[in-house]
């Protein structure tokens, strides 16, 4: 009896160990899935720090991108905005150009306008010219036809006395043969000249007609005044 309540104390204390190993050995399961647990846990967690430094660094780039993309815009509207300053000082060179392109035609025009206003007066000055050359030519020619005239009213009146001096030579041949020679000799030196203002009669009919050129034609009175 004694050996088997021995034995018996040994199964039972041996019993009581396996408990104790079977409540051990269960809770090194659960410490062991704990440590599991926890080891995925801290993968987990590692995995996450890794995660989180990931997407704080894709912030960091996303934000950067934004900024990119800012200043490219920025970038392309001052390429705009270049373009078209270059393009604004083209057209201020060609404005300025162009200013002074039409200030130099209407000097041109104006130059024009007098050259042409020159050539009139110049025309003008050339005829003059020849008007005053002919109304000088002409009043020698009418103080020719003055004198002529005279010589012709002397002529006449010679005519007329040696007329009247054969009338009387035949009246008085001897008292005529005394004075009417003197006369008659007179009276044929005057009518050589006399003959010669036949000639220059003509001109008097010139000075005529110029003299109605000038009463017709306002250019010979424009002369006429300024002479």
């Amino acid at each position: 009896m004694l050996h088997i309540a021995t034995h018996c104390n040994t199964l039972q204390h041996t019993a009581t160990h396996c408990n104790t190993l079977q409540r051990t050995a269960t809770h090194c399961n659960t410490m062991q899935h704990t440590t599991t647990h926890c080891n995925t846990l801290q993968h987990t967690a590692t995995h996450c720090n890794t995660l989180q430094h990931t997407a704080a660094h894709c912030n960091t780039l996303h934000h950067t991108a934004t900024h990119c993309n800012i200043l490219q815009h920025t970038a392309t509207h001052c390429n705009t905005m270049q373009h078209t300053a270059t393009h604004c000082s083209t057209l201020q060179h060609t404005a300025t150009h162009w200013s002074t392109l039409q200030h130099t035609a209407a000097h041109c025009n104006k130059l024009q306008h007098t050259a042409t206003h020159c050539n009139t007066l110049q025309h003008t000055a050339t005829h003059c010219n020849t008007l005053q050359h002919t109304a000088t030519h002409c009043s020698t020619l009418q103080q020719t036809a003055t004198y002529c005239n005279t010589l012709q009213h002397t002529a006449t009146h010679c005519n007329t006395l040696q007329h009247t001096a054969t009338h009387r030579n035949t009246l008085q041949r001897n008292t005529a043969t005394l004075y009417i020679p003197t006369f008659s000799t007179h009276c044929n030196t005057l009518q050589h000249p006399a003959t010669h203002c036949n000639t220059l009669q003509t001109c008097t009919t010139l000075q005529q007609s110029i003299s109605l050129h000038s009463l017709h034609n306002p250019l010979a009175n424009t002369t006429a005044s300024h002479t």
